[in-house]
């Protein structure tokens, strides 16, 4: 039996030959996760703590051949199409009619190499030079029909569907969830990548292990915090990034400049620990701009790319030697990479470029050949690698021991719709619950529209003035509920990139992202129903008791379903906050127009009553009103108050009388001051409201919100491919 430290796995060198070194590394350090795999089972009381068995791990080492995968890329070339539009053609005589010329720019120039377990592969250049386009190009981030080239693993291709389940991307950006602590955030990742047949204890156990093996502990009860909440520091927050992508020990790991914004001392941290993710059986691709000393200590190979062609490829140990045999030799007691890098530019500068040194580097593989160079042997095919990686505990969300096929070994998601749904709810109210002044400010909102409304349409009276009064309550009011939906705007367009990231590679399905949005919205929408509707109901005098309310709270809270779907739906279309405000109140502005409140349905003209029946606050609009006037034996107009609304409104009573005598003499019907001349239904009439009853008004509102749900699915499917065309 062995005792090993999670967070002291020791280094080994490049001092020995390939071959030799993983066949030490096989014997001296356990795969990540045969160490998460040690880690006990034992909880106390409800599973809410971890025992502190995750710090020292006993376990047997089976001594065993080496697993060893290769991946290798061949003539990768990928182009772009720059368009060159013709700014003021008029001024210089040029023809208005000439189509925008477009140029060819070429990002990678047939470019090739090899990755190879337990190594860290950096890829160097200068701002512009491709290294971010060859990381997208091996992890699969590039359209096929517009990278040419090979990608195999194992000497065999890399299908999409099977890179997304061994491998992980960490984007160059830290894309966390500002209010979630760093042992949550992991958690979370373990929930959605771990499969549910793995114990919770078990999965606290594989989070407690990573956190010791970045650096983490002390900051693990720490928020990430962002820019109005302090949290990690941005060291910490980069190996976040990482271990939220290796929680289930993937094959290949892709990183996009780990180091970017980061001190010395932070950069070489966060590289080290790449290493030990290395060394454990991973292979480890990263762009680095310009690594320090002891980073270029750590990497094993390097690719020095220069505007898209290699110009050096190779272990770093032969960078002298190499610039020597070109003519400038790298001084002593200088960094190696700076020296390169300082040069590269140099000759950029040049009127040949660096041809010459891309020229040089071909000619000199091949007259040097040595471990670094020569490609490397690999004893088992693709299928009978990721078996026996399987079999070692690499791979943990939910793989299988199948060799039949590779792709069928490893499941397309850990875990069912239900469980991520739950795991992503319980997430998003998490981060929610920890910053309640977002949704103060919306609680805020509706009860101060509410209390202006309450205060303005005060006990209104059911004279002919108070049913106009009533109809513009009601317009108001059901409008207002879809302005105050406009919060939910940034919601998804600041979580966005998260969501890019985490289902690029098969975290979790995009069906359980919208369903668990909407779910999570819902309790919200509820209480601000309630508040609303219960503040301006019998404030403001509403026809009808308890079955009236509770049809007003049904309007009310469906009105606010449809605008928090449909400003939904638009956050996930528009990727611009500001832009997306001014678009949400125009539109909403427009439902109102055609709402049927300054227009009936009849005085719209034919060319946009289309609109009139898109309008979302149509349907709340004519639900309200025939809720409020439904009853047809209640008069609202009688007699004199006929002529109310005229011009005959302020003459005096007793002429009034007479004028109405004169009315019934006129149309032989017998009119006095008490006769109901217009009834609830003759009001509904007159405002056009005859189509549909106010039961179907409410389900068709309810049915838009459902509607924008499904639009804003389809917007993440076919807007969120995170490719490069």
């Amino acid at each position: 039996m062995i005792r090993i430290v999670a967070q002291n796995v020791s280094p080994v060198r490049d001092c020995v030959p390939l071959y030799d070194r993983r066949q030490m590394l096989e014997m001296s350090s356990p795969t990540f996760a045969q160490l998460l795999n040690n880690v006990g089972d034992h909880v106390t009381g409800d599973e809410t703590e971890t025992n502190s068995v995750h710090q020292v791990l006993t376990m047997e080492l089976p001594v065993q051949q080496s697993i060893p995968f290769v991946l290798s890329f061949s003539n990768l070339t990928y182009s772009v199409k720059v368009r060159r539009k013709n700014i003021f053609p008029a001024i210089f005589g040029r023809r208005t009619d000439e189509p925008p010329s477009t140029r060819t720019k070429v990002l990678l120039n047939d470019i090739s190499g090899e990755a190879r377990d337990g190594e860290l592969l950096a890829v160097l250049g200068a701002s512009g030079s491709g290294k971010s386009t060859l990381i997208d190009a091996l992890a699969n981030r590039i359209a096929k029909e517009s990278l040419k080239g090979e990608v195999k693993l194992n000497g065999e291709p890399l299908h999409s569907k099977l890179l997304k389940v061994i491998s992980a991307y960490v984007m160059q950006d830290d894309l966390l969830y500002p209010m979630l602590t760093v042992e949550e955030t992991l958690m979370f990742s373990a929930e959605f990548r771990l499969p549910r047949t793995l114990s919770k204890s078990k999965k606290k156990g594989r989070v407690q292990a990573l956190i010791d093996q970045l650096g983490l502990r002390n900051a693990a009860k720490t928020i990430i915090g962002d820019e109005g909440h302090r949290g990690v520091s941005g060291g910490e927050r980069r190996r976040v990034s990482i271990g939220i992508d290796i929680i289930h020990d993937p094959i290949i790991l892709f990183l996009d400049e780990p180091t970017s914004g980061l001190d010395s001392t932070s950069a070489f941290m966060v590289i080290k620990v790449l290493q030990r993710i290395a060394q454990s059986g991973s292979i480890v691709i990263m762009s680095i701009h310009q690594p320090s000393y002891r980073i270029l200590g750590l990497l094993d190979r390097l690719i020095f790319l220069s505007r898209g062609q290699t110009v050096y490829s190779g272990s770093p140990l032969n960078l002298p030697q190499f610039f020597t045999d070109f003519g400038h030799p790298i001084p002593e007691n200088e960094n190696k990479t700076e020296f390169a890098l300082d040069l590269i530019r140099e000759l950029e500068g040049s009127p040949d470029g660096t041809n010459s040194l891309v020229e040089f580097n071909r000619k000199w593989k091949n007259t040097n050949r040595n471990s670094a160079t020569t490609p490397a042997r690999y004893d088992l095919s693709l299928k009978e690698a990721i078996s026996a990686s399987i079999s070692r505990g690499k791979l943990v969300s939910g793989a299988t021991n199948d060799a039949a096929n590779p792709t069928s070994m490893v499941p397309t998601f850990a875990n069912p719709i239900w469980t991520e749904m739950a795991v992503l709810s319980k997430r998003s109210f998490t981060n929610s619950w920890r910053m309640p002044e977002i949704f103060a400010v919306r609680f805020g909102a509706v009860m101060v529209t509410g209390f202006i409304l309450a205060t303005m349409f005060w006990r209104l009276d059911d004279s002919p003035r108070g049913v106009r009064e009533r109809i513009g309550f009601f317009a108001f009011a059901m409008s207002t509920t879809y302005y105050t939906c406009a919060e939910a705007l940034p919601v998804f367009i600041h979580e966005r990139f998260i969501f890019m990231r985490e289902t690029a590679y098969n975290a979790y399905r995009r069906s359980s992202y919208c369903l668990s949005h909407a779910l999570v919205s819902i309790p919200a929408l509820i209480f601000l129903s309630i508040s609303f509707a219960a503040l301006t109901f019998w404030a403001v005098g509403l026809d009808g008791g308890t079955s009236s309310f509770l049809f007003y709270l049904s309007v009310v809270l469906a009105s606010f379903w449809a605008g928090n779907s449909f400003v939904t739906f638009l956050s996930g279309v528009i990727p611009h906050v500001m832009i997306g405000y001014v678009i949400v109140v125009a539109i909403f502005a427009y439902y109102l127009l055609f709402s049927g409140f300054f227009l009936n349905r009849d005085r719209i003209p034919s060319y946009w009553i289309w609109f009139h029946y898109l309008s979302l606050v149509k349907y709340p609009y004519e639900a309200v009103l025939q809720n409020e006037f439904k009853d047809p034996m209640k008069c609202f107009v009688r007699g004199i108050q006929l002529f109310d609304n005229s011009p005959l409104g302020d003459v005096p009573i007793s002429l009034k009388e007479k004028l109405l005598d004169s009315i019934s003499k006129t149309l032989n019907v017998r009119i006095t001051s008490s006769t109901c001349v217009m009834t609830g239904a003759d009001i509904l009439v007159q405002q056009g409201i005859t189509q549909l009853n106010k039961w179907n008004c409410l389900w068709v509102t309810i049915a838009w919100g459902f509607f924008f749900r499904i639009l804003f699915y389809f917007s993440l499917l076919l807007g969120s491919k995170n490719k490069r065309r």
